[in-house]
């Protein structure tokens, strides 16, 4: 599956049964729950700092800690006296701070961030009679906000969603104050403790069920962290009490009721089992750390550090952000390596939809270079401790990477200008080290899935340059595409018909470019045109992308002169085949693509210079258009075809002129004038064509037209005294 507007592939397995807004829900319940003992969740001291996001202007107070409760250190990021975040990790991946004016902070906060809409999950759609995202009152927009605060406003949960949630835990806690988040079953108790009576309507309490019901499903029936008992009675009845709720709401206004006990007793069930293999007692409860249920709620959680009003920044508080996710892990069962991959592919993904460009979002593809380290370190100690979860991920996220990258790079002419070439420097070392992960730390899976149809995708291998295969697809792809420009009008093909290689090399072979379906005139223009291009394009490979793939590729530039080389030589090559007759049109063509071969050849002897072998191995590549043998050979071709023409005429005479005088003055037959127009012509033409012509060529033109005319002569003086004459 792949993301609206882009071809970059979801590689974590899909969830049934939830969208993103239960997803969100999820994480924000989740999240809260972790961090309830923390400042800012109901801990000792709330946490105080200026949000990013909010008019701090008329508070001067210190920023406070993010430590959990208990802690007598205290760091912060925050400056005293102007609110400015600096945030270690922003710094350290490169990425630039949020510095808002003070009047568009204040507007922000008072309603448009608040109102955002949800965007369209990958999971699913989004579910119906879903509470719009109330805005804080504007009273709380001249205070610092907590970090419970802001996350509920990052993952867009209403108040009064997190209210319920507060009740609940207060409910829930009870003389449990020490009780770990890890063996809270959510979803369970918010359905036990939360009454129709604290939602608006019947509906959205309905609606509201019918999500925890799907939750618990999600992460007890369809994705356990622990494999599932296929005859298991407590999973037949958490199923059938799922089905029904779907149809109409549970009563849970009595808590001893038949229905609230069959589910409380199955949820426990299901969620505090042990591996089969295991011989300790667990004190976790499983009920969201299966997989892909938790990593969808922990990329969700990880997509918070995003600005809401700006999808390319993240957030400068990021930092007290991830330090306070890494309490939902043991909930999640996310370890470090994890989370470093869900980092990378978060930083990535967001690139990709903002634009994957040299805008903005081109920092973060620099981010995602350097956390990807992290992940190769990772992958490496990983695979020696063989973490099946981990290696489960692992490789459909570095091949959803490659994929979009190396489609990328292997057609950098139409995504890539002078002003974004800056992403092509991050994206080949990114390619270099994911192929490294995959072919080092990966088991082989089997055969991977075709891309898209009409995709053209290079696959990269451990041999072979991968740079070399990017240049010489790309180039093709661009000549295919100035082709298509170029004779579009004459083969009524549209822009999605001719979009690579592959398809004009097709296109070929099924429509000769100087068959009857094109004026010669309308050929001879179009090859002027292509080849003038061809030479722009292989100008602009030198200039713009050369300097870049010369550090992967010792001879960029001669492998795209190449490249190009081959190219035109194929279009130029059925041509010639289908040439009706030599003329100046012609002629100039054939001498366009000889100019453009000794441009191309220039590229590459420059570009060898320091070569081992001096470029030979890839000049050998090149297969010589050889255009002046070429014009030559269709010369002597157009002079036998005037002399046939001559000899014809000489024929027709023999053979049907009556031999009369054209009049008295005029004592000679209609076949003298035939034969001495034809040679007038022939002469004319001849020297018309625009080309330098030898002593060779020219000796045998006239050596031609002295034989007609001695054929000529010899006839006549044959016929003797014919009255006739």
């Amino acid at each position: 599956m792949a993301f609206e507007g882009s071809d970059l592939l979801w590689p974590f397995s899909n969830l049934q049964r939830v969208d993103a807004d239960d997803l969100r829900e999820a994480a924000h319940e989740i999240f809260f729950t972790s961090c309830r003992s923390s400042p800012g969740f109901g801990g000792r001291n709330a946490l105080a700092y200026y949000s990013s996001s909010f008019d701090a202007s008329n508070d001067t107070t210190t920023g406070g800690s993010w430590a959990g409760q208990g802690s007598s250190s205290t760091t912060s990021n925050a400056n005293s006296n102007n609110g400015v975040i600096n945030s270690k990790v922003k710094r350290a991946l490169g990425l630039r701070m949020i510095r808002r004016s003070k009047s568009s902070r204040r507007a922000n906060s008072i309603g448009n961030e608040f109102s955002c809409s949800s965007p369209k999950s990958p999971t699913g759609s989004a579910s119906p009679g879903r509470n719009a995202f109330n805005t804080l009152p504007p009273a709380r927009a001249k205070r610092r906000m907590t970090l419970a605060e802001l996350m509920r406003q990052q993952l867009r949960v209403t108040e009064q969603g997190d209210n319920r949630l507060r009740k609940t835990l207060v409910r829930t806690l009870v003389g449990q104050t020490a009780r770990k988040p890890e063996t809270i079953i959510l979803p369970l108790e918010l359905l036990r403790h939360l009454k129709p009576t604290e939602f608006g309507e019947p509906h959205e309490y309905h609606m509201w069920q019918r999500r925890q019901f799907h939750l618990l499903e999600c992460g007890l029936l369809l994705h356990p962290s622990i494999s599932l008992d296929k005859n298991s009675s407590a999973a037949v009845r958490l199923r059938d009490l799922a089905r029904s709720v779907d149809e109409s709401p549970l009563d849970t206004t009595a808590k001893n009721s038949e229905a609230m006990r069959s589910l409380c007793n199955s949820v426990l069930s299901l969620s505090w089992r042990s591996a089969s293999d295991s011989s300790t007692t667990t004190e976790t409860c499983h009920w969201a750390d299966g997989y892909p249920f938790n990593i969808h709620i922990y990329v969700t959680l990880l997509r918070s550090i995003f600005d809401l009003q700006d999808e390319t920044a993240i957030l400068d508080e990021v930092d007290e952000m991830l330090e306070l996710m890494k309490k939902t892990w043991t909930t999640l069962a996310i370890s470090r390596p994890i989370h470093n991959l869900c980092f990378t592919w978060v930083l990535f993904e967001r690139f990709v939809k903002a634009g994957g460009g040299g805008g903005p979002e081109a920092e973060l593809l620099g981010a995602t270079l350097m956390t990807m380290n992290e992940v190769m370190g990772d992958a490496k100690r990983v695979a020696v401790e063989r973490d099946a979860v981990y290696m489960r991920i692992l490789g459909p996220t570095m091949t959803a990477i490659k994929r979009w990258s190396e489609k990328r790079l292997g057609d950098y002419h139409r995504y890539y200008r002078r002003g974004s070439i800056g992403v092509m420097e991050n994206l080949l070392p990114l390619v270099s080290a994911v192929t490294k992960i995959l072919e080092e730390n990966v088991p082989v899976m089997g055969p991977l899935p075709s891309p898209e149809k009409g995709l053209s995708v290079v696959l990269m291998d451990s041999t072979g340059n991968k740079v070399d295969k990017y240049i010489r697809s790309s180039l093709r792809n661009a000549f295919s595409q100035v082709y298509k420009e170029r004779f579009e009008i004459y083969l009524k093909i549209s822009n999605s018909d001719l979009g690579s290689w592959f398809v004009f090399l097709k296109l070929l072979e099924t429509q000769n470019i100087t068959s009857a379906i094109f004026q010669e005139e309308e050929v001879n223009e179009a090859l002027l045109k292509l080849a003038k291009e061809t030479e722009e394009l292989a100008l602009r490979e030198k200039e713009i992308f050369s300097p870049i793939l010369k550090k992967w590729h010792p001879m960029a530039a001669g492998s795209a002169a190449v490249s190009l080389h081959s190219c035109y030589g194929t279009l130029l090559k059925q041509y010639v085949v289908g040439i009706p007759t030599l003329n100046a049109e012609t002629l100039k063509a054939l001498q366009s693509a000889g100019k453009l071969e000794k441009l191309l050849v220039q590229m590459v002897v420059e570009d060898s210079v320091d070569c081992e072998d001096g470029g030979k191995a890839i000049v050998r590549e090149m297969i010589p258009y050889e255009v002046d043998g070429i014009i030559i050979g269709l010369l002597k071709e157009w002079i036998q075809e005037r002399m046939k023409k001559g000899r014809e005429c000489i024929q027709r005479a023999k053979e049907t002129e009556a031999w009369k005088p054209m009049s008295k003055n005029e004592a000679y037959g209609q076949s003298a004038v035939e034969l001495i127009k034809m040679v007038k012509e022939a002469i004319g033409d001849f020297f018309d064509l625009p080309l330098g012509i030898t002593e060779d060529i020219l000796l045998n033109f006239a050596e031609g037209l002295s034989h007609l005319f001695h054929d000529y002569i010899s006839f006549l003086a044959s016929c003797g005294n014919n009255s006739n004459l």
